[in-house]
């Protein structure tokens, strides 16, 4: 069986290269059940993440599309973050994942 390619490009592979790593996953998992999330909020639910790391994480979703982040401009700065329309389109997906996943924890 040929696998299929786009451009040269396994779909898959593209799909991996958005949301995979450790962190990606959860965070848009945490998104989806949350609606919408604060940094400090976001950090608390996956500890151990790092600030560094989390913001890392933060900014490739959101160049990628997946995320949406709102500033308000207040003191101290709010800053919101949500799925974008795009990132919605993984809400299947993740809820799989979910159900997947409490199948088969022991």
């Amino acid at each position: 069986m040929e696998s299929i390619r786009i451009n040269d490009r396994c779909p898959v592979e593209f799909a991996v290269s958005l949301i995979g790593g450790k962190w990606k996953l959860l965070i848009l998992y945490q998104l989806m059940t949350h609606q919408t999330i604060r940094f400090n909020e976001l950090q608390k639910m996956l500890t151990p993440i790092t600030h560094r790391t989390l913001t890392r994480q933060l900014r490739e979703l959101e160049d990628s599309g997946l995320i949406n982040r709102v500033t308000y401009p207040i003191v101290p700065p709010k800053v919101e973050y949500s799925l974008s329309e795009k990132g919605k389109s993984l809400t299947t997906i993740l809820s799989q994942l979910e159900d997947w996943g409490l199948n088969h924890m022991e």
